[in-house]
């Protein structure tokens, strides 16, 4: 072996010269894709949403002095559907159907001058009836074509017979003869033996005026102030329509708790059974403020709708209906309706979640009232106060009609029956 000559290196592995290359073959493109990542982020912002193009687009269009021209958002997107809705997003699809299809078709007959068409005013305890008929004949769910209709509104008004001092019994005949020359003019009752036809009326001598057309009660639906079985009311059928005091005397209540010092408060005449013993056993007690009457008005004005600002529950017996305008006026001055009802049919309760911003107890519990209102933990007194704020829109009515108040709860509940009806 010659010392002078060096002996060759032995073969590098194939494959570690592949392992190398791949190893070099991936810094480098990894090395690539940041310095692209990078240069791409400083260079570029990420593209606006489609719908702030848009907005933006409108404003730069639309002058400054034109801001009242940009387009409204969807008010069904921004809307609270709570827990006070039995199904809150039920209501909020069906709502959206109700305003978009929903119509009825009013029978023109009658003098306005007399009975028919036209409410006697918007003011009172019986103004409901009245909203209701100018709402419906002014509002988008009108149609002049029958065959369009989803429902067909009988426009007599028991409040104006009332009001010219017809007698109950002239009343029965006046609505029996007044239905059946609509049946006889126009096919659309037989179609259905009136199942889709209405009739409103809030005085209970309305309700029975009714009776002497017994069709009308047991087919047509009655949108009634007094929801009582022993007038025939039918609740998978009828309407409870709510009895609204309107105008309300002062502005609404709510978010006022620490202003409510007083347990409960309740001040009527006694005209029914529970009316009579919640007066005896409660008219002395320290805690409640029970009056055996009205509050005069030589103590003071406005003291019996200022004392529902400062109580917290305000017990609403039946008087001689089971319905009354206390519930609404308690929820309208934020003070908490107590319901002292053994059957009351409640204002949109297939809707509203009563028990979230109310107290709901029977007769019999009338002698354990101030106990069960005392246990409620102020916790839950806190949530019934903050649902009953959420509600207060749909106890009132406005004209024109505002969304969501008394008159399109009305119609909601209208709504919900013409799915029933089988041509």
């Amino acid at each position: 072996m010659s010392l002078g000559k060096l002996s060759p290196a032995p073969p590098s592995s194939p494959m570690f010269s592949l392992r190398g290359s791949l190893i070099t073959l991936a810094f480098f493109t990894l090395l690539s894709l940041a310095y692209f990542s990078v240069n791409f982020s400083v260079s570029s912002a990420p593209p606006p949403p489609v719908s702030a193009t848009v907005n933006n687009a409108v404003r730069q269009q639309t002058a400054p002095g034109d801001l009242n021209q940009l387009p409204e958002e969807n008010e069904n997107e921004n809307e609270e559907f709570s827990d006070i809705y039995h199904s809150p997003e039920v209501f909020r699809l069906n709502y959206a159907e109700m305003e978009r299809k929903f119509k009825v078709y009013i029978y023109p007959d009658g003098d306005p001058k007399t009975f028919y068409q036209t409410p006697r005013k918007l003011t009172g305890k019986y103004s409901s009836e009245g909203y209701f008929f100018q709402n419906i004949r002014e509002g988008r769910f009108r149609t002049e074509d029958p065959d369009q209709a989803h429902l067909f509104f009988i426009p007599i008004s028991c409040h104006k017979m009332r009001g010219k001092g017809t007698s109950y019994e002239n009343m029965t005949i006046i609505v029996q003869n007044y239905v059946e020359s609509l049946i006889a003019k126009y096919p659309y009752w037989n179609r259905t033996l009136g199942a889709d036809h209405f009739f409103v009326t809030c005085h209970d001598v309305g309700v029975r005026a009714t009776e002497g057309l017994p069709l009308l009660v047991k087919n047509s639906i009655r949108v009634v102030c007094s929801p009582s079985y022993d007038v025939g009311f039918i609740p998978h059928k009828d309407v409870a329509l709510p009895q609204v005091l309107q105008p309300f005397a002062l502005p609404a209540g709510g978010n006022d708790v620490e202003n409510r010092t007083t347990l409960g408060f309740w001040a009527g005449h006694r005209n029914s059974k529970i009316r009579v013993i919640l007066a005896r056993v409660w008219e002395n007690d320290t805690e409640l403020y029970i009056l055996n009457n009205r509050i005069s008005r030589a103590e003071g004005n406005l003291l019996y709708q200022k004392k529902f600002y400062t109580t917290k529950f305000c017990i609403c017996p039946g008087g001689s209906q089971v319905n009354s305008a206390r519930p609404t006026d308690s929820i309208h001055y934020g003070c908490i309706p107590v319901i002292l009802s053994n059957y009351y049919d409640l204002p949109f309760n297939d809707i509203l979640d009563w028990r979230k911003f109310a107290v709901i107890l029977t007769e019999k519990d009338v002698f354990q009232l101030k106990h069960i209102l005392k246990a409620i933990p102020y916790s839950d007194f806190l949530t019934l106060h903050k649902n009953l704020v959420k509600v207060q829109k749909h106890f009132q009515w406005n004209s024109p009609p505002i969304k969501y108040d008394a008159f399109h709860m009305v119609m909601y509940d209208l709504w919900l029956r013409h799915h029933v009806i089988k041509y």
